[in-house]
């Protein structure tokens, strides 16, 4: 038996072709007789385009074409949806403008350059109306949604909780804040549309999800759904962003159909703050109510998110707060202002990571009143099993997670009295805060194939989002089929090949992991019934393999934890933050791949930093255009914000929660970790600050 593959820190099988720039993204991709497409966006937040005049664009050198309202061809699948990540799109199809930046027109010119100047001297007309754009302002307006994101019951209820409330010995009742925040992956939107027949359609695409694009570009332009094939080997970068089909992915084909040539396609970085959603802005009211032990008796957690006025989204930020803490009775709302902006969508932990926020400051303030350590309060109130569904856990090593974090971080010498530790000057602070995730599982499927040379290739038509997905795919089929990772190579990123879904939900390992796995195990069956003389002579033997969306999970509750520890120093005089340290410890089931594993697990953590510190969407209130619109104005952790960061797993053993025993770890890095960071700025200063960013003028 040959030594297991999964679990190693190998490096990633695409590593040395990535950094020595031999990978082809979407936009890079060399296609003959290519033009260049640009969209031209609203100057208003909401209105009418009365009239566009194109003539000194059409007229521009190179141009060859202009559409507007007035001249794009109808389509005739426009406005339908299909799935939870399918959005309304905005194809030219009539003149209205709902929000800010909208695409209102398309320039198509032999160059970029060309392109860009001609979409600057078109002439819009408007008919404004007034618009709507802040939160605050509207919250009398505040509706229930249909859902708490995509699926979720958006109020429940068990126990009485407001009886609970009024009997409790201590009640910490209080309103946290979080602000609208844009993803910004490193490679922006982008794809170039190639039709080789009126009928027949290939994408190249940054996408997270391509059979979730071929189907709603299929439906779009009314074709069959093997004439349109989507392509994406590799993504740089997506957060939520690239999982849904956005206009600008519909506009280029669209634009590509009328020139009758390839056309390329890629969005500014300031278009994709009005283009392609944002995590949208929460308030959050959280009332904890306990006995002087420290046990809690009721939570109440109401959460109130913008959302669009033609498209709802709900930021599900009270989800956490249903299962995390035992608790008899627990009652959570959620509630959506509409407003003149863009759609939200999801961003990295969706919900869990806003919601945590809240929680886990609302947690660490009962700490304080009851004069209790706040990893002993969280242990005092640990659920043994999912209170909110009623299942036993899959598997939980959540009070490992909490020892070995604390041990690790040197919690026990902390003073617990707010400004009692100093280095020098600066005031010093430390916090944490529990982290949480849930494990998902979709259907999907895979095939494995021997090749002549006794090698095998794996294929299943996933992305790689910067995950790691090339590598732990390879890990998963070689120890399925007992030989040398160098000896399996895996294909991603096409329709063509086996149906998987989208890279988000931390759940592609799970899903397609578990596909792969059972592929490669199938063909090594056929392969031991083979004799040797057999295997010489037989032509190439293939295995298919699917896997179901839920297994064993019916039965039990599967959910990733951890636990973050955070130190901080603060100058009094000039308010500045620094994080100084950060630890984290995680129970996500199986660890696949140690070094790809501590790169996400990271990579959540410092964006858990730029949540506390840095981030946030300004927007004009006139218009609701997004006013921080490129990286130099929206403000995200650099090398100089990020501390030593130390990562720590805890390798589960789970036989329920997927046939490769993995939870994802995605996004469960950056649950938490604002809280924590909260919880030391006020460990450090004693000023209880309920709002992100945490900024210096908050603590001046």
């Amino acid at each position: 038996m040959k030594e297991l593959s999964v679990g190693q820190g190998i490096d990633r099988v695409d590593a040395q072709a990535k950094v020595r720039g031999r990978v082809q993204y979407a936009a890079d991709v060399p296609v003959a007789n290519l033009v260049h497409a640009v969209i031209a966006t609203s100057a208003i937040g909401r209105g009418r385009v009365v009239s566009i005049d194109g003539r000194a664009a059409e007229h521009a050198p190179g141009v060859l074409a202009v559409l507007t309202p007035e001249n794009a061809p109808r389509l005739p699948g426009a406005d339908e949806k299909s799935a939870p990540q399918d959005r309304v799109l905005q194809l030219l199809q009539d003149h209205d403008v709902r929000y800010g930046d909208q695409p209102i027109a398309v320039v198509v010119a032999d160059t970029l350059e060309r392109a860009q100047a001609a979409a600057e001297v078109l002439v819009v007309h408007y008919a404004p109306e007034p618009v709507r754009t802040e939160l605050e302002s509207d919250l009398a307006r505040a509706r229930t949604p249909k859902t708490a994101g995509p699926r979720a019951k958006p109020d429940s209820s068990r126990g009485d909780t407001g009886a609970a409330l009024a009997r409790a010995e201590v009640v910490v009742d209080q309103t946290y804040t979080t602000q609208n925040q844009h993803h910004h992956p490193l490679e922006m939107h982008g794809l170039t549309a190639v039709w080789h027949a009126p009928d027949s359609l290939t994408l190249y695409d940054t996408t997270q999800g391509i059979f979730g694009c071929r189907k709603r570009i299929a439906a779009v332009f009314g074709l069959p759904l093997d004439k349109v094939r989507v392509v994406s080997h590799y993504v740089g970068g997506g957060f939520g962003c690239k999982g849904s089909t956005w206009s600008h992915v519909a506009l280029c084909a669209l634009a590509a159909r009328v020139v009758k040539r390839p056309v390329r396609l890629v969005l500014s970085r300031q278009q994709m703050c009005a283009f392609v959603g944002y995590r949208p802005r929460t308030i959050q009211r959280v009332a904890l109510g306990a006995t002087k032990a420290g046990k809690l008796v009721a939570v109440r957690h109401e959460v109130v998110s913008e959302t669009s006025r033609f498209e709802e989204f709900s930021e599900p930020s009270a989800l956490v707060t249903r299962m995390l803490y035992a608790c008899p009775n627990v009652e959570t709302k959620h509630r959506v202002v509409e407003l003149d902006v863009p759609a939200p969508t999801f961003t990295r932990a969706p919900g869990e990571a806003s919601g945590s926020f809240a929680l886990e400051v609302a947690l660490d303030e009962l700490a304080r009143t009851l004069a209790l350590d706040p990893v002993e309060l969280r242990l005092r109130n640990y659920a043994e099993r999912d209170p909110d569904e009623d299942k036993p856990w899959s598997s939980k090593s959540l009070r490992e997670c909490y020892l070995r974090g604390a041990n690790e971080f040197g919690w026990a010498r902390r003073s617990p009295e707010p400004g009692s530790q100093r280095d020098g000057r600066l005031l010093v602070g430390w916090g944490m805060a529990t982290a949480t995730y849930p494990s998902r599982q979709s259907a999907a499927s895979a095939r494995a194939r021997l090749e002549r040379d006794g090698s095998v290739v794996v294929q299943a038509g996933t992305q790689d989002i910067g995950t790691g997905t090339f590598t732990i795919m390879a890990q998963l089929a070689a120890d399925a089929l007992e030989m040398p990772v160098e000896r399996v190579r895996f294909e991603l990123g096409d329709t063509r090949l086996p149906e998987t879904p989208v890279s988000g939900g931390s759940q592609t390992a799970s899903s397609t992991g578990s596909a792969v796995k059972q592929a490669a195990l199938a063909l090594k069956a056929k392969l031991d019934a083979l004799s040797p003389t057999e295997r010489a002579a037989s032509p190439e033997l293939v295995a298919d393999a699917t896997t179901p969306e839920k297994a064993d999970r019916e039965h039990f509750s599967t959910h990733a934890f951890g636990a973050q520890f955070v130190e901080l120093k603060i100058d009094p005089d000039l308010g500045t933050i620094r994080v100084t340290r950060a630890v984290g410890a995680f129970a996500a089931g199986r660890i696949l791949n140690a070094k790809t594993a501590r790169s996400q697990l990271m990579g959540g953590m410092v964006w858990g930093i730029g949540l506390a510190l840095l981030e946030k969407t300004e927007r004009d209130r006139v218009t609701g255009r997004a006013v921080t619109r490129d990286l130099a104005d929206y403000h995200v952790p650099s090398h100089a914000d990020v501390p030593a960061i130390t990562v720590l797993t805890i390798d589960e053993s789970d036989p329920h929660v997927n046939e490769i025993g993995a939870k994802g770890i995605g996004e469960i890095g950056i649950t938490g970790m604002a809280a924590a960071i909260a919880n030391a700025v006020y460990h450090a200063t004693g000023r209880r600050l309920r709002a992100l960013p945490i900024t210096l003028d908050a603590l001046l």
